[in-house]
């Protein structure tokens, strides 16, 4: 058969789609060499009829990568839990940055993902996570013990799983002649053509170095051009991606913020002495449903969880999934997953 690579796409995934291994992509593409090998839109690939069934687990089990296409896929299934979805802004780009909501509670609480472009397990995790919470919620059915009803008459959960689409895409697919930005993101690569280490946005700035909140101190001791990771930006809040998470938090009086990166195993729960005194309680229980490590604070500046404790002067966490090098392997789903499962329910009842 034969397949033309679509936005979003990778080996694996495509492997996925068709019921076939990686390795039987390889055998049928020798020019494709490697599983890691970036696949770029409108690449023609052969694919090997199988006879027989195969045994393929479920795409959440399986060792696929997530980025916007895979998001914007489930978007009608969430809606039929009675998930809200909404669009509040767009990437450089244009992709939607969707924001999802569930619950009626007076009680406002945020998760975020999707920061970093070598970060796609934390949006592949909130996905999950909320539509395993959302159809629990309409089945009345407890999860892990935690009563699902209860948690989301009390509370609403807001969340934007995947704020960084152009740069998860470039980390899955690579760069490419008739990519809008390639001569750019040459520049910025130095003419590398992997990207495993590129954590910014499509032009080259970290999301979450973009907040007012000591952003001169973070921006000194930074890269002074546009850079694969790091680079604060001419200013705070140039980005539109960083805009779109900036109006919705004001549009919101959120009582605390999650806001899911990695690697590291640990949460960071304060700002430089300007969370509220119950912050520390709150982390702590966090780190007993997920034995990550809490710590009072990363000794840097100008990130979304210090704007919003600057802010606000209210809690907010940055939650570090994972250990290893970004991006972390996809076999990391499963610790993630079972280390940030009861997090995330805490999250809802702190």
């Amino acid at each position: 058969m034969k397949h033309i690579v679509q936005k979003g796409e990778t080996v694996k995934k495509i492997a996925y789609k068709y019921n076939v291994r990686p390795f039987d992509i390889l055998l049928f593409n020798p020019h494709i060499y490697a599983e890691n090998s970036y696949v770029q839109p409108e690449m023609e690939m052969h694919i090997p009829v199988i006879q027989g069934e195969q045994n393929v687990i479920s795409d959440w089990e399986s060792q696929t990568e997530f980025s916007q296409s895979d998001l914007e896929k489930l978007l009608p299934d969430l809606k039929k839990l009675g998930i809200r979805v909404d669009i509040i802004g767009y990437s450089v780009l244009n992709q939607p940055i969707y924001a999802l909501a569930i619950g009626k509670g007076k009680k406002e609480v945020f998760y975020s993902g999707g920061w970093h472009a070598n970060e796609w397990h934390t949006s592949k995790f909130l996905t999950r996570y909320i539509q395993e919470l959302a159809s629990c919620y309409r089945s009345g059915e407890q999860w892990h013990g935690y009563d699902v009803t209860k948690l989301l008459t009390e509370a609403t959960l807001y969340m934007v799983p995947l704020v960084n689409p152009d740069g998860v895409d470039l980390v899955l697919q690579g760069n490419y002649p008739n990519h809008p930005h390639y001569e750019n993101i040459r520049t910025i690569n130095k003419g590398m053509a992997r990207f495993e280490h590129w954590s910014s946005n499509i032009r080259g700035v970290d999301l979450n170095h973009q907040w007012p909140a000591k952003w001169e101190e973070e921006a000194k001791g930074s890269p002074q051009i546009p850079w694969a990771r790091h680079y604060s930006g001419n200013g705070p809040l140039t980005e539109p991606e960083a805009q779109a998470i900036y109006r919705y938090t004001l549009n919101h009086s959120f009582a605390y913020v999650l806001a899911f990166h990695s690697q590291g195993q640990v949460i960071y729960w304060g700002y430089r002495g300007l969370e509220p005194k119950e912050s520390k309680e709150m982390v702590h229980r966090l780190s007993l449903v997920s034995s990550y490590t809490p710590v009072h604070t990363a000794e840097s500046d100008g990130g979304y969880k210090d704007w919003f404790i600057q802010e606000t002067k209210r809690a907010g966490f940055t939650i570090e999934v994972g250990v290893g090098t970004n991006p972390l392997p996809s076999e990391s789903f499963a610790e993630i997953w079972s280390n940030n499962c009861l997090l995330a329910l805490e999250g809802l009842a702190l």
